[in-house]
């Protein structure tokens, strides 16, 4: 462990604080007493009280390596990123996870703060949510930590006490707020926007002063969390910027107040919707919104690209001047179910394509995020509910311990809030493997990687990943698997291949004589394990073998005469598959004319030709022949069109080729004969 730096905390001043009139989560009655606008009520407010800042006792740091250290994972350097740039956590449910039993330890396997544990491991700030009254008539919790002011009081004085600053996130609701909900608070049902906006400042206000207060080292307040679609109940994009106004106005004169710099946060998510985000911001400006910070939330298996979120931070930045955080991010290190409740990520079939679901993934892709916030100008990340973790592991193990302390998702008592869906699916923590600390409460290496990010971190070249091997097998051709294959190393640089050892019992059961599925393991020879799907089929070399593709400049059309009598008709009841085939008829002369495609560097081997005719009133003198021209000479298959959708499928077997191949359908016919040909098909049958 390294030394710790300690310093005692320069706090305990008496400061002015100007009281709000009413307490945001009090009864009905008191907000509806608030007859007025949330700047009149502020007016009104009562003279100002002096208070006492309480100190949080002494205050322990961690600095941050200066150079590169040794370590379970592998980690890249990002050279350029500053000391201050914000690696953060959302820790809201720490205290629900301890009353149901929970225990926290240190790197060292001993039990310790779990805020000291991210203050070891890098994490600078500390975000915390807080509902206004999560708790039903008879005072039981509605669950997801129970996250009222008194529990950030808690939970941010111990992460003062480690020299991390706190984002207060205020969702204006008494449970879970985003943009599938956002409920007003049982307190500001029924309210005029006027009212509620009123109720909000003064929430705002006193929630934060009684923060403020008891020592915590507030440096951002969020007023809402993912508002795309609404705040408080409120749905309308004037009333919403009203409701955000009162809240900015209550965080500056709360600051103001306390002498202290706390930026004003806006959060929004689902960056991934192009142009959204732009007009969310647009009209924040046109409402003359007073904020420092647009944050949105970034989950790589929902929200798009680096690319993508790069590209929103810097429009963000450049066009409306304003700052930008990543409030939420998130990302597996195991598929398994920690508590027998469910997955939100299930760590399979939801995984970043080069990212598993590992401890170094986890770290890789949380590094990878902060690589390119710090190339886009973003002041920084925050991980959320790292430290949210099972409190058993079955169900009926978990569920009093859910009901009792709220430490799952949601509790019973949470139904008549919300009724549609806490009424219905409650239970534990789908988080819980995307923590940053195993089922039992160890912190997992790539918590690390926060105090890594500068200097990166070594350790021993290993295979992180083995990607399934997709092989497409030709039917009659005998089966050659890789000798290597591609993975994907702990260290992303090193691109080698590994050698690979396929199942010998798995590999005499594919049967490459009739299209099948077969699945054959191997073992890499540190013992990693891969997958390689065989698909048996027949392949098609023909290009646009059905027509249905809009270029069609591979096939070439050659007739006689004045006119061509063919097209490319779209016409269904035509086509043998699909809409498109192409198509001949010709009312004035009689038709002579060829379809062919010149296939070069075929594999060598032997082939078989076929394609699908059908058409009408043509004359016992017609000829009509599907041809294969190899070097060796020309192979036919000679056919006649006997009536509408008749198909014929005249087939020429055995082509032995050696390098290329041209293939076609050449007919001559009477005037006012008709048809069409489609679905060439050439398929190589042997070597």
């Amino acid at each position: 462990m390294r030394r710790a730096w300690k310093r005692l905390a320069a706090i305990g001043l008496s400061v002015g604080l100007s009281l709000g009139a009413m307490w945001g989560c009090g009864t009905k009655e008191a907000a509806s007493g608030a007859e007025n606008t949330a700047q009149t009520a502020h007016e009104e407010a009562a003279p100002e009280e002096t208070v006492q800042v309480e100190s949080v006792g002494e205050i322990t740091t961690f600095p941050l390596p200066q150079a590169s250290e040794e370590s379970e994972i592998f980690l890249a350097p990002i050279p350029d990123i500053a000391d201050d740039f914000i690696r953060g956590m959302d820790a809201s449910a720490v205290l629900a996870e301890e009353k149901s039993g929970v225990k926290y330890y240190n790197f060292e396997g001993q039990e310790q703060d779990v805020f000291m544990t991210l203050a070891q491991a890098g994490i600078n700030y500390i975000r915390l949510r807080v509902w206004n009254d999560p708790y039903d008539e008879n005072g039981n919790g509605y669950g997801g930590g129970n996250n009222d002011v008194p529990t950030a009081i808690e939970l941010g004085r111990r992460a003062a006490k480690y020299g991390m600053k706190v984002c207060i996130d205020f969702h204006y609701s008494d449970f879970w707020a985003d943009p599938k909900k956002q409920f007003a608070p049982k307190a500001w049902e029924g309210m005029s926007v006027e009212k509620k906006s009123s109720a909000l400042y003064d929430f705002t206000k006193e929630s934060l002063a009684k923060i403020l207060n008891a020592g915590v080292d507030v440096g951002m307040v969020q007023i809402g969390n993912e508002i795309n679609t609404g705040m408080a109940g409120e749905k309308k994009t004037a009333d919403v910027a009203q409701l955000l106004s009162a809240g900015s106005r209550a965080v500056r004169e709360t600051a103001q107040t306390y002498g202290k710099e706390i930026q004003v946060v806006v959060h929004y998510t689902d960056i991934h919707h192009e142009g959204q985000t732009e007009g969310i911001a647009e009209d924040l400006e046109n409402a003359a919104v007073d904020y420092d910070i647009f944050a949105f939330s970034y989950y790589p298996f929902w929200h798009g690209d680096r690319e993508n979120m790069q590209a929103i931070a810097k429009m963000l930045q450049e066009k409306f001047r304003k700052k930008v955080v990543i409030a939420e991010t998130s990302y597996c290190y195991t598929s398994e179910d920690g508590d027998d409740s469910g997955n939100s990520v299930n760590g399979v079939d939801d995984l970043v394509p080069g990212y598993g679901a590992t401890v170094q993934s986890q770290a890789t892709m949380i590094r990878d995020i902060c690589e390119a916030a710090n190339e886009a100008g973003v002041l920084g990340v925050f991980y959320w509910e790292g430290t949210w973790i099972p409190v058993g592991k079955t169900k009926a193990q978990n569920s009093p311990i859910w009901e009792e302390f709220g430490s799952g998702w949601a509790s019973s008592y949470a139904k008549d809030y919300d009724p549609n869906d806490a009424g219905k699916y409650y239970g534990g923590c789908s988080w819980d493997n995307q923590a940053m600390f195993d089922f039992e409460g160890h912190p997992l290496a790539s918590l690390n990687v926060f105090k890594y990010l500068k200097f990166g971190a070594t350790a021993p070249l290993a295979v992180e990943q083995v990607p399934d091997v997709e092989i497409l097998q030709e039917t009659g051709v005998p089966l050659e698997m890789p000798e290597a294959v591609d993975v994907i190393y702990n260290d992303p640089s090193v691109k080698e291949q590994a050698a690979v050892t396929w199942d010998e019992e798995q590999l005499s059961s594919v049967d490459t004589n009739m299209p099948d599925l077969y699945e054959v393991k191997g073992t890499l020879e540190d013992g990693s394990s891969v997958v390689a799907h065989v698909k048996v089929e027949s392949v098609n070399y023909i290009e646009n073998p059905s027509f249905e593709e809009a270029d069609t400049s591979m096939w070439k059309v050659a007739y006689e005469g004045g006119s061509n009598p063919t097209d490319f008709q779209k016409k269904a009841d035509d086509a043998h598959e699909g809409e498109i085939a192409f198509h001949f008829w010709s009312g004035d002369s009689d038709m002579e004319f060829s379809i062919e495609q010149e296939l070069a560097a075929l594999e060598a081997g032997t082939y078989k030709l076929s394609v699908f005719a059908q058409g009408g009133d043509v004359s016992d003198d017609c000829e009509m022949e599907l041809y294969a021209v190899t070097a060796d000479g020309e192979l036919t298959d000679t056919f006649m069109m006997s009536g509408w959708v008749n198909w014929q499928n005249p087939t020429i077997s055995e082509i032995k080729v050696t390098d290329s191949l041209t293939i076609g359908v050449r007919i001559k016919s009477n005037k006012g004969s008709w048809g069409t040909v489609d679905d060439f098909v050439l398929n190589r049958i042997s070597d």
